[in-house]
């Protein structure tokens, strides 16, 4: 099971997260589970942090339910968030596991610490265990 998501749909979380500096930026991933399991994205979905913070986040409700409100009428699922570490790894922190209410999610967090070389990886998270998702990236 992997994460399917386009190069440009990942300089769109890339350029989301670096203009929300020095706060973190968030998201969500609107798509399709193919035959296999794998997570196709269709839409990256850039929300407000209102939380306006540089170690944590909370998305903007109205944009949230606009996103999800989008995913059905194209007929795709909720597929997870995306967020930034600006200063720090590309790894689940204990709050982001705190608050990883969403089982079936995949958790994707981009880290800025090296501006240069950014690192996106993903997560499933249940029960406080992180295990690392395989992202692989379609052209376009």
């Amino acid at each position: 099971m992997a994460i399917r998501l386009k190069r440009s749909d990942y300089q769109k979380m890339l350029n989301h997260a670096v203009s929300g500096l020095p706060d973190e930026a968030c998201g969500l991933l609107g798509g399709t589970i193919s035959e296999n399991g794998d997570k196709v994205v269709k839409a990256i979905y850039p929300l407000t942090n209102i939380d306006h913070s540089s170690e944590h986040f909370s998305m903007d409700p109205k944009e949230q339910l606009a996103s999800v409100r989008d995913m059905r009428q194209n007929g795709w699922v909720p597929l997870g968030n995306f967020h930034s570490h600006p200063e720090s790894p590309s790894r689940p922190s204990d709050e982001d596991k705190r608050l990883a209410y969403d089982k079936t999610a995949s958790y994707l967090i981009l880290s800025l610490q090296n501006r240069t070389e950014p690192v996106l990886n993903a997560f499933h998270i249940e029960g406080g265990d992180a295990v690392q998702e395989t992202i692989v990236y379609d052209e376009a």
